[in-house]
């Protein structure tokens, strides 16, 4: 019975989410300054927090390109240590290695004094070593602010001993958040599979002999209490990645955090990815948001022979999640040749239902968007069968269903939503070992979409943890989900990631509702908004 529930629940996911070295070890160390921080993405990654142009000239044509095209990390590594390759093997950038007080001599028998800041400066910019000599053409020339240059000397002063938390010779500290209050069972199940999904692991041998050391902590419902609450765990536990964290409702005042604090979080539970600009590259995704999918019903009408000459509005509560929703909407429908939506916003709580729709059967609309509550959007069919308007309405993401079974027999056919996944995105291993786990630690038969959620996070952690091997950053953790192409969870959609992609699985399906058999019909495959 247990294995029937866990292939129906793939639909039930919407109602939750609609250079290798010699190991040293890590001790405890005072964290990065803002400067150093700064420095630290300039040498990792090329490019300069403040958002000012860095430049990188290569060989004697002094060859023009962006600083995230030649980073600092790419040739002497994420520890200064310097990867060999192809006959050329980079200098040591350790500030042990650079000021060393007898000076240095290279494999091609070039001298020089020790570095200086001042050298430093010139060895980045113009291509010397102390003594005057000039370094090989394979070492670019960078153009930056002085700012920037200062916080990249700065930094270079740690690399090396840059040692990131939770990191030891024989474990790695993952944390993660569960819900309490009105959520509380919910919560009790994500900590029952994200614990038994670890203990199961570490039973194994954990990742190359280190066994994964996890700290939970419950929050409370408010976004103040929920961002305190994982303030604390990154504090004072040294955490040094998160899964499936619990962030709904607490989006604006967690997600900066964990870009503060420069910890990966893989999974986290919330209906509102957040991927605008600047790119927050510490959080990566599984499913598409409720803006994802509203982008996904758009491509579903674009391409229905019964929409051709409709026309759409959006009836929406005033938010500034709802906005982002409806820009969504507007811009999907640019892109798949609709007309503009005419948007009918409201005050959350006071919709104006007579007034509404009048205005949308004067404007001729008869594709609806409806954003609000579901009991809203009950209210709004059974005034719109008293005037015998049936229009059809689309509701990214499911919830309510139970009130929407209840809408108007002539709302039959009329009403679709969108998943961003279905039992067809699971696979019979996937399910398999889900079931084995669920046997083996009596995890409870409900809440499975929260299971799945934090399942699926914790497995992509461990796989990246697995890609980066032995010598583990936060750098190198996030380097290793870039590079995610169609992996497979086994419970949902393939998962790819990159520079530029946060969300692992970019789409969704449409369902329709079928009121006299109160059934869910899918009504399209995977809607890929990609």
């Amino acid at each position: 019975m247990l294995k029937r529930l866990i292939s129906l629940a793939g639909l039930a996911f919407c109602v939750l989410l609609s250079c290798d070295g010699v190991w040293v070890r890590a001790t405890a160390q005072d964290p990065l300054t803002s400067r150093e921080s700064r420095g630290k993405q300039i040498y990792a990654r090329g490019t300069s927090p403040s958002g000012k142009e860095i430049l990188a000239y290569i060989g004697e044509s002094s060859l023009e390109v962006p600083g995230s095209a030649m980073p600092c990390a790419n040739c002497h590594g994420l520890d200064g240590q310097g990867k060999p390759e192809g006959g050329v093997t980079p200098s040591n950038l350790t500030w042990e290695a650079l000021t060393k007080p007898y000076g240095l001599r290279h494999a091609d028998g070039r001298r020089h004094p020790p570095y200086t800041e001042r050298g430093l400066e010139l060895a980045i910019t113009r291509g010397t070593d102390p003594a005057g000599n000039r370094l090989l053409n394979l070492m670019p020339r960078y153009v930056m602010s002085q700012e920037d240059l200062a916080d990249l000397i700065l930094y270079l002063k740690r690399l090396g001993k840059d040692r990131d938390p939770g990191i030891s010779e024989d474990k790695i500290v993952i944390g993660t958040t569960v819900a309490k209050g009105a959520l509380g069972e919910m919560g009790q199940a994500v900590k029952a599979v994200t614990t038994a999904f670890f203990d199961e692991l570490n039973s194994q041998g954990g990742v190359y002999s280190r066994r994964i050391e996890l700290k939970l902590i419950e929050t409370p419902e408010t976004a103040s209490a929920k961002r305190a609450g994982l303030e604390r765990l990154l504090t004072d536990e040294q955490v040094f990645a998160l899964t499936g964290a619990f962030i709904a409702g607490a989006e604006n005042e967690i997600i900066p955090l964990i870009a503060q604090k420069e910890a990966p979080l893989i999974g986290p539970i919330t209906l509102y990815p957040q991927t605008g600009f600047p790119l927050n590259r510490q959080i990566f995704y599984i499913l598409t948001g409720v803006d994802g999918q509203a982008r996904a019903l758009i491509n579903f009408v674009a391409k229905r022979p019964e929409f051709k000459t409709s026309s759409v509005a959006v009836v929406f509560p005033q938010s500034e999640i709802s906005g982002s929703v409806v820009e969504a909407i507007k811009d999907q429908s640019k892109k798949d040749g609709l007309s503009a939506p005419l948007a009918c916003d409201y005050i959350a709580g006071s919709l104006d239902i007579g007034e509404t729709i009048k205005r949308l059967r004067q404007t001729g609309r008869d594709v609806i968007f409806f954003l609000g509550s579901s009991e809203e959007l009950l209210s709004f069919m059974r005034e719109a069968d008293r005037l015998s308007w049936y229009p059809s309405i689309l509701q990214p993401g499911f919830s309510g269903a139970a009130e929407v079974f209840n809408a108007p027999l002539g709302f039959n056919g009329k009403l679709f939503f969108s998943v961003p996944t279905s039992p067809a995105d699971q696979s019979a291993k996937g399910i398999d070992e889900y079931y084995a786990l669920a046997e083996k630690y009596k995890l409870p038969g409900s809440h499975l979409a929260a299971q799945f959620s934090a399942y699926s996070a914790a497995k992509i952690l461990v796989e990246a943890l697995k890609r980066v091997g032995k010598d583990v950053s936060r750098e190198k953790l996030i380097q290793a989900l870039e590079g995610f192409y169609q992996y497979p969870t086994g419970l949902t959609p393939a998962i790819t990631y990159g520079p530029n992609r946060r969300i692992g699985a970019m789409g969704a399906y449409a369902l329709q509702i079928d009121l006299k058999e109160r059934r869910l019909l899918p009504v399209s495959g995977w809607i890929n908004i990609d």
